[in-house]
């Protein structure tokens, strides 16, 4: 696993922008929430899925979406899906619930996990993810995440998540 040092090598030899932040440990999009305005950009919270057909998803939406997870198979082209576990957390992308990001996929092996990117956050200028570890934020654009993607050996898709209307 390349882990993060791969990361921070692989932005470097491809040029690409990124704006660096730490801070003390998040769990939860309520936490991160309170660091979140202090960071500009949009921000995001992620799903590690699994489908009935036992394949994995990592998906990205924006922090305040309530991803609709009875539609979203059909949004991304798969069957049922829940929540995967830790254990396989840990084994696809070498990091643990919390730390959940798309730039982990530079650990997983091509065809392991299939990363999709909510298509509002691919367009955007700035997207903040951890950086392989929630005591850290990344700030780059929606395409500089599809590009490293494609470059660790990815297939990501760009997806309008469907969300559950607030009541």
């Amino acid at each position: 696993m390349r882990g993060e040092a791969g990361l921070l090598a692989d932005l470097a030899e491809r040029a690409i922008p990124f704006a660096a932040h730490e801070h003390d440990a998040v769990f939860t999009v309520e936490q991160s929430s309170r660091i979140d305005a202090d960071i500009p950009g949009a921000h995001t919270k992620n799903l590690f899925l699994k489908d009935a057909g036992g394949a994995f998803w990592l998906v990205t939406v924006p922090a305040e979406a309530r991803a609709n997870l009875k539609a979203l198979p059909q949004a991304i082209g798969c069957k049922r899906v829940s929540f995967g576990k830790p254990e396989d957390m840990q084994r696809l992308l070498g990091i643990a619930p919390g730390s959940v990001t798309p730039l982990a996929a530079i650990n997983a092996a091509p065809g392991s996990i299939t990363v999709v990117l909510d298509s509002t956050l691919a367009a955007a200028e700035r997207i903040n993810v951890h950086p392989l570890r929630n005591t850290g934020t990344l700030g780059l654009s929606g395409q500089a995440v599809l590009d490293l993607l494609r470059h660790w050996g990815h297939a990501p898709l760009v997806a309008a998540i469907p969300v559950v209307e607030a009541e």
